[in-house]
């Protein structure tokens, strides 16, 4: 992931509710018919991160624009039992789900006897463990896959390649044994060996239960990785309610989830602000100022000199940068600076 891209695949059974999801998040109005594989083609749809620092920011500076941080879902066709072989949509809904950053699997908690369902029983559950071994099936195929060849390889006695067949039968070892890529201690050097696959276990993973609250299924989901409820039509209700409206009803399950995302990802939210702009940018939590400037502008970080920073806290409460420098509360840092979530920054760079 570039620190400033971040994409979510959004995938379970069909008839879940991953359609509505997507309309929710995106306002963009897509097929979803009671019927299994309504979606084939992916939905691609770009949205607005919520953030209230971002309005009390432009405030102070009454900018031309405001620009919201953006994360792309895309809602992918159903997945089925035996997608692995290719039944159904099969390697099309594998191939897609490849290109993402992280998971989220719709699972069905709601009752509702008009919308079909394409199991026997709602057990969200038994359907993430299902949606699971689908993904271990595929990995386990391409590791096989790269192994034979990677075993010929070896022959020529190069470390590199030698190393790699190491990882690759470690990872073979741990699928076979029922365990995703993403739950294993891996080495960071074994994780550079194997991230060039986009193993689709690797990616972290969020799941969203589609219904009302239910704690008993979220414990039993939430030993490793953050399960989310939510009543996904109520959702597809509050995203065409006014700001006003919204503001009166607090936090939506959409907000909940992309913070949850940002957070399993580490990703922060630094700032810019000025007459023309106040904006809020993404970068990864520990990311050194010139790389992080480099989210800006590519030229940024070749050639950064160094960033003036002040907290967003502080910047609201004198009212101004003016303010701020005669009380001195911008601080001039250099390369070895690490970036913090809130942090407002003017990059300073050569030409």
């Amino acid at each position: 992931m570039s620190s400033t891209n971040l994409s979510i695949g959004i995938v379970g059974f069909p008839n879940v509710g991953k359609s509505t999801l997507f309309e929710a998040l995106t306002k963009n109005k897509v097929d979803r018919f009671n019927y299994p594989f309504c979606t084939i083609d992916p939905n691609i749809g770009v949205v607005t991160v919520p953030d209230d620092r971002l309005q009390k920011l432009a405030n102070l500076f009454n900018p031309e624009k405001i620009i919201n941080s953006t994360v792309k879902f895309i809602d992918i066709a159903g997945i089925i039992e035996g997608a692995s072989k290719g039944d159904g949509l099969g390697n099309r809904f594998l191939a897609n789900i490849r290109e993402t950053d992280l998971i989220l699997f719709v699972l069905r908690s709601f009752i509702n006897s008009d919308i079909i369902n394409a199991r026997d029983q709602i057990d969200p559950v038994a359907e993430a463990k299902l949606l699971n071994t689908e993904l271990m099936l595929k990995d386990l195929e391409t590791i096989e896959s790269r192994i034979r060849s990677a075993s010929r390889e070896a022959k020529s006695g190069k470390g590199e390649i030698v190393a790699e067949l190491h990882v690759l039968e470690k990872a073979k070892k741990e699928l076979e044994d029922g365990n995703i890529l993403a739950d294993v201690d891996f080495s960071e050097k074994e994780r550079d060996l194997l991230y060039p696959y986009r193993f689709l276990t690797m990616k972290p993973r969020i799941y969203l239960l589609n219904g009302d609250e239910d704690q008993e299924t979220e414990s039993l989901l939430g030993e490793r990785w953050p399960v989310i409820s939510i009543n996904i039509l109520d959702e597809l209700d509050y995203s065409n309610l006014l700001q006003e409206e919204k503001d009166l009803l607090g936090i939506s399950g959409i907000e909940r989830l992309i913070k949850k995302a940002y957070d399993l990802l580490d990703l922060i939210t630094f700032f810019t602000v000025g007459s023309d702009e106040v904006r809020a940018w993404k970068t990864k939590k520990g990311t050194y100022a010139p790389k992080a400037a480099g989210v800006i502008h590519t030229d940024f970080e070749d050639k950064f000199i160094k960033a003036e920073v002040i907290n967003w806290e502080d910047l609201i409460e004198v009212g101004s940068m003016v303010e701020a420098k005669k009380r001195g509360l911008i601080r001039t840092e250099g390369k070895d600076y690490l970036f913090q979530d809130g942090d407002v920054v003017e990059i300073k760079h050569g030409r």
